[in-house]
């Protein structure tokens, strides 16, 4: 059986809400949470500024993917 690649992510949360928060600005936006599908992986590519691989994850076997989008709005990109 092949060896699954642990990977670690590096990132500092500094406060819990329900919503994303432009720090900014301080405008909050309700979010969903959704399935990541085979389409949206169009969406999230290092071109598009995205710093993880996506695809990878939804190909790993027994490894349910999400994602978290404005609420009404689940192709927003920013």
């Amino acid at each position: 059986m092949k060896k699954e690649e642990i990977n670690y992510l590096d990132f500092e949360i500094d406060k819990l809400t329900r919503s994303v928060e432009n720090v900014a600005t301080g405008d909050s936006f309700p979010t969903e949470i959704t399935y990541l599908t085979r389409i949206d992986i169009k969406q999230v590519t290092k071109k598009n500024g995205w710093l993880f691989n996506w695809k990878k994850e939804l190909n790993t076997e027994r490894r349910e993917v999400y994602k978290l989008t404005i609420q009404g709005n689940p192709t927003c990109r920013s």
